[in-house]
């Protein structure tokens, strides 16, 4: 159950049988990453919380990273339609 109606959106274009996809991976890495950047506003002292987004960011990177050296145009694509920042080095 999806608790974002933003994610939901995101996640129904996904095709479901290809969950281990670099795309659908950073899909559901950006919808965990939107769902504690939330709860910290309201918790801000969430110490063990902010340890677990900085994991969760750091996986994103490092996909975004293979997917931008494996594929370009869908690197683009995936930044695009989930609307984050392209990295600086690339």
């Amino acid at each position: 159950m999806i608790k974002n109606p933003f994610s939901a959106i995101i996640l129904k274009e996904e095709n479901e049988d290809n969950k281990g996809s670099v795309e659908f991976q950073v899909v559901s890495f950006t919808n965990r990453i939107r769902r504690l950047t939330s709860h910290l506003e309201l918790h801000k002292k969430d110490y063990l919380s902010q340890r677990g987004l900085r994991k969760i960011l750091g996986k994103r990177q490092r996909l975004l990273d293979y997917l931008s050296k494996k594929n370009r145009v869908r690197y683009k694509e995936l930044i695009g339609q989930l609307e984050i920042r392209e990295t600086k080095n690339h």
